[in-house]
Formats: C-alpha cells, structure tokens, sequence
C-alpha cells in the first residue's frame, strides 16, 4: 500500500480509531492482570500492535494487540521459567520464530478454515463478548477485562459471575452504563443519519465523556457515585524515570535454557493460528472484500512480538473485537489502527490520571454493541437454511468457544468440517485452469471439477485474483455435482472485484449460460441439487 493512500480516508479512520482505543484500553489493562503480568506491559502490546503491526500489516482493517487467547498460557509460563524478564525472552523468540512461518509461507493454512467456522468463530466472540460484560455493565468487576475462557480467574465461570453480578449491582456504575448505552444508540440509529458532525464525532467518545463528567459529579456520593475499582486502572507514573521504570526487558541469560524455547514456540503457533483466523474474520466482514496477505501479516505479528517482548509487552496477535469494532466505526484503512496505538500511547503518558475517571461500566456498553453485531440473531437463520454442512460446524464452533475457549471451539468446529466433507467428498476436488489466446484475445476458462470444497478455497481465490485487467474468463460448472458455500461466497466476492477491473464472467452451467451473473449466490440456490 501507497503511503498517500494512508491519509486518503483519514476522516473516516481518526473517528474510528477513537472508538477502537476506548475498546482497547480496559482489554489491554485486563488481559495483563488475567495474565498475571504487570499492567503497563498490556498497553505496550497494545501500543506496539498498533503503530508497529499496524504500518507493517497487509491488512486494512485489522487491529492488533495483547491477546486474551494467550491470558492462560502466560500466567503459566511466567511461573514456570522463573519470573517475568525471562518470561520475556520467550516472546522474543517466540516473534523471531513468527518470522521463520512468515518467510516459509505458512500463512496458507489460513484459506483452509470453512466459512461455517469462520462465522461460527464471530458469533461465538459476539456472544461471549456480551455475557463477559454483563457484569462489568451492572458495577460487577471481579473478573477483569479480557478474560474470555468460560472457566474465569475469579474462581467463576461465565453464566456463575452474571448471577454474582445481580446480587451485587452498583446502582452508580449501572446508572451511567444505560445512560451511556442510550447514547450509543441514539448516535447509531438517529443522529448519526442526520448530520456530518455526527459521523466525525462517534457515540463511543460522547459516551465516555459523560462518564467522566457522571464520576466527578457523583464522587463522594454514597449511592450514586462510583468507587475506584469500577474505574479504567491506568498506571500512573510521578516522572519521567518512574514512567521509563516500568518498562521491562529480556533476560537473555536464559537462553540456553530449552523450557525457554519451548513457551517461545507455544506462544508462536498460537499466536499464529489466532492471527490467521482473525485475518479470514475480518477479511469476510471487510465491506471492500479486501483479501489480506497471510504470509506479510506473520511477518508483521513476529517483528511486533520482537519489539513488544524487548520492551516488556506481552505477546501479540491480530484480535476480533477491536477488529470488528474499527469496522463498525467505518475505518476504512489501516491508519485507524495505526492512530489507536499513539492514542494510546500519548494518552498513557499526558493523561493517565483523566483515563482513571471513565467508568468500566460505560466501557461494557460499548462492547455491548460490538457483541451484538457480532453475533445477530438473524446470522443463526441464515446458518440453518444452507443446509447441515454449514449450520453443523457453525453451531459446534460457536457451542466450543462459549462453553471452552477460542482455540478449542475453533478446533472442534474444524474437525465438525473436515468430517462433514469427508462424508461429501468421494472424489478428488480440483479444478483446471486453461488459457486461451486464439484471435489475439485474452481468454480464460476455468472448468470446476466434480467436487469443489473449501479446501480449494487457497488456489481458487490465488487463481481468480491473478487474473489481468480485461479478461474474458468462462467459468464452466457443468460437471459440478458439488460445490461448497464457501467457494460460492468467494465467487460472490470476485464478481465485485471484475467489474472494477473490467473482467467479464461467462457462467456455462446445465441450466444454460449467462453473462456477468448478478448473483452467484442466488444463481446456486436455485441450481437443482444433484446427487
């Protein structure tokens, strides 16, 4: 990407990432106290995803940071090597091992994750995402921010801390979370239609104002204020030496130490594997449709986990919610993710002490909104109606994640898929590609073969986005007897892309052939299902 291009949506992306920094800031303070690490080091990772991984990353609207996925393995891992310095050492290691991945290209096995998984992999944040802040919502802060995993630290478990919640409800912090949850959608669905300003100012920084304002009207009020441990916990340095104390960095002592290498390549793989998800994630809730560069973004994750590691951070990985929540706010390039890491890091060093007035509760209602549009009601429908092999692995994955954490309900969802094509699939699914230049003019034909499944999804997408400007491609579909949604989806996709770039699509199927398909997805619903 250009470097003009960066500024060219930049009064899309400043107010979007506003909104992302507010979303970040409790989950980067969270993830380090559910990690057992020191506060600051969540907000380095936080700022070093941002500014680092965000100039480096292919992806537009992705948005980086500590991960809660790692909270776990953390915790473990900083007790088991012998403190937090060497601890440090394995995050390092861990990036440089990243690097290796990057350059052996193994970002391809992000394009072999079903679609069904994918959107279950959505929902399933989006609903845990909504029952982890019930709690914080109501003035309930036992468990902090960004512990996703059903089984809390707090000795709770998700729906257990919701009951605690209730009997122990803050009457101050609930006030100003329904006040602020009022603000944001009356900006959504009223006034942001009505005006420019609206846009430029997102509900998310109102909110978060009148939450300030709300702490220092009430404080000292017995009922209605709100009490220090229901606020956003910034660390607060008196100097500039205190603030430059609290950066740690590796000891790399330790190095010969093989339990060090051992944490580096659990938390490179896992970082990995949670980065490409959350790349074919966003990649499908990208309204542009953008594919992002797999390979460029382990590259990207693993100098960021080098930084992040020689300065004290924790590891960091490509993450859903702060994703979604900058593609909800309208960011629309990758300086949105750029500016929510400076935010960060200016706020942290000029006003830590006013970030220590916003209520965690007005924070909860933000995410509130992030969850839900996540995870709609109406995506179950959709799910259902395209038939067992997508609603199966769809619904396990989306079970695994509530009930488990991410990567188990990711796991099982994916092994739901590869049963449920195992069972469809009796014949090898491959495809072939041939060129045609007679008459000087620049043809393709692409004919599907007999099975086409998602594992096809990787050389399909490779194939069609290598196509030239002013091509004639034919696609041929008459000897497909099954073709996977996923593969249809990424047709659906192209067909956007080849009319910016003057690609014309000639559909040969059974039932005749047209002519640049208004629909692919419509086209296959109506095809007669063959056995």
């Amino acid at each position: 990407m250009n470097n003009p291009n960066l500024f060219k949506n930049f009064k899309a992306d400043i107010p979007a990432s506003i909104v992302v920094f507010f979303v970040a800031l409790p989950l980067c303070l969270g993830i380090a106290l559910a990690s057992g690490a020191p506060l600051f080091s969540g907000l380095i990772s936080g700022i070093v995803g941002g500014i680092v991984v965000g100039a480096m990353s292919g992806s537009q609207i992705g948005v980086s940071g500590p991960a809660a996925g790692l909270a776990a393995i953390v915790l473990t891992a900083i007790g088991a090597l012998g403190g937090y310095q060497n601890f440090l050492l394995a995050v390092v290691l861990g990036g440089v091992i990243q690097l290796a991945f990057g350059f052996l290209k193994a970002g391809i096995i992000g394009y072999y994750f079903p679609s069904s998984v994918i959107k279950g992999m959505l929902t399933g944040i989006g609903i845990i995402i909504i029952l982890k802040q019930i709690p914080h919502f109501f003035g309930y802060d036992a468990n902090p921010e960004g512990d996703f995993a059903f089984f809390q630290i707090d000795g709770e478990n998700t729906f257990s801390g919701i009951l605690s919640a209730i009997n122990a409800i803050s009457p101050g912090a609930t006030l100003i979370a329904v006040i602020g949850l009022g603000i944001l959608l009356l900006w959504s669905n009223v006034l942001s239609k009505k005006g420019k300003v609206f846009k430029l100012i997102q509900g998310p920084l109102v909110a978060v104002a009148v939450g300030i304002i709300y702490f220092v009207v009430t404080a000292g009020n017995s009922t209605w204020g709100i009490s220090s441990e229901h606020l956003v916990s910034v660390p607060v340095p008196e100097d500039a030496s205190s603030f430059l104390a609290q950066f740690s960095f590796p000891n790399f002592g330790v190095i010969t130490n093989p339990q060090i290498w051992v944490t580096a390549f659990t938390i490179a793989l896992v970082a990995s594997l949670e980065t490409l998800l959350c790349v074919e994630a966003t990649d499908k809730l990208d309204p542009r449709k953008r594919v992002t560069p797999t390979n460029r973004e382990l590259l990207a994750q693993g100098t960021g986990n080098i930084i992040s590691g020689l300065i004290g951070g924790l590891p960091i990985t490509q993450v859903i919610v702060r994703s979604s929540a900058n593609i909800q706010s309208g960011g629309k390039s990758k300086m949105a993710a750029i500016l929510h890491g400076f935010l960060l890091l200016i706020s942290v060093i000029l006003i830590p002490k006013l970030l220590n007035k916003i209520p965690l509760s007005v924070l909860a209602a933000i995410l509130l909104i992030v969850g839900y549009k996540l995870a709609k009601p109406g995506l179950f429908k959709t799910m259902y109606r395209l038939g067992w092999k997508q609603f199966v692995p769809f619904i396990v994955t989306v079970t695994g994640i509530v009930f488990t954490d991410l990567l188990v309900g990711i796991g099982l969802g994916l092994s739901v898929g590869v049963v449920v094509i195992l069972i469809k699939s009796f014949q090898n699914s491959h495809f072939l590609h041939i060129e045609d230049k007679s008459n000087g003019k620049h043809k393709i034909k692409m004919t599907l073969a007999e099975e086409v499944t998602f594992f096809n999804k990787g050389a399909i997408l490779k194939e069609l986005d290598s196509l030239p400007r002013d091509t004639y491609l034919e696609l041929d579909v008459r000897k497909t007897r099954y073709l996977d949604n996923d593969i249809v989806e990424i047709l659906e996709d192209f067909s956007e892309k080849a009319r910016n770039r003057n690609i014309d699509i000639q559909l040969i199927s059974e039932r005749g052939t047209i002519e640049n398909p208004d629909s692919f997805i419509q086209f296959f619903k109506l095809r007669p299902k063959s056995a």
